[in-house]
């Protein structure tokens, strides 16, 4: 956990994450949500990110993020809530790998998507 506490920590302090794109942030998120890397600062500061930017994510990444807070049983209602108005418009985008993903992970964490 030692490398990923340096890597969370400089992404809070740099506040790095507005540069990168959406692929590198649910690509973060993801590997976090894998190793079961639970860090509330970097969580909450990515997920502020996420609901600035939602609408430049595609589906896939709209889909590995929440599915990624939803592992890591982070319940960010905002996040939950700017991702699931994004994915209604933007449902044309999903495949069935998304679909169930994103799915999964409302159910997982109960969140009443609009």
């Amino acid at each position: 956990a030692g490398v990923l506490d340096a890597v969370a920590a400089h992404l809070v302090m740099q506040r790095a994450v507005a540069t990168m794109t959406p692929r590198d942030v649910s690509t973060t998120l993801h590997a976090l949500a894998k190793c079961r890397h639970h860090d509330p600062a970097l969580l909450d500061y990515m997920a502020e990110e996420v609901v600035l930017a939602a609408g430049s994510f595609d589906p896939r990444h709209l889909a590995t993020t929440v599915w990624s807070y939803a592992t890591l049983k982070v319940i960010h209602g905002e996040l939950f809530s700017a991702v699931a108005k994004e994915s209604i418009r933007k449902a044309h985008g999903f495949n069935p790998e998304n679909l169930t993903n994103i799915a999964l992970a409302y159910a997982t964490v109960r969140h009443d998507a609009p």
